[in-house]
């Protein structure tokens, strides 16, 4: 069987508190491990995505109204649906595979990930990653 879910693609998370939101695989175990015996994934995603701006508005408001902010959870193949988009940053060194069980190193990882996510979306790159799924 192929492998398709590797570190850079985008996927749906179809389950749980993040059910809906958009996330971005870092790391994937296709075999398992010894205390997850199932296919699973690191993924990295928005939890809350940017709103919309308009000119009109002042510089504080854009700045409020155009963060991102970031989630890091360990996630069961079942329960996500793989995209056709690809996720083009180097997120391995950013987000570690201790996040998953050190809640330290999660918070750490989450904000330097919420610099990474505000900056490409400042840049305009993977404009499609930024956007909700629906209104």
């Amino acid at each position: 069987m192929v492998r398709f879910i590797k570190p850079g693609k985008v996927v749906v998370l179809l389950q749980g508190k993040y059910a809906g939101k958009k996330a971005v695989v870092v790391k994937n175990f296709d075999d398992g491990t010894g205390t997850r015996a199932y296919g699973h994934a690191l993924v990295a995603g928005v939890s809350k995505a940017p709103k919309s701006v308009t000119r009109g508005m002042g510089k504080k408001l854009l700045e409020k109204r155009s963060r991102v902010k970031p989630f890091i959870k360990v996630v069961n193949y079942v329960h996500v649906m793989p995209t056709r988009y690809v996720f083009d940053a180097e997120l391995k060194d950013t987000v570690p595979v201790e996040c998953a069980t050190n809640a330290t190193t999660r918070e750490e990882s989450s904000r330097a990930l919420k610099k990474i996510f505000q900056e490409r979306f400042q840049e305009g790159k993977n404009r499609w990653f930024f956007s909700r799924l629906r209104f």
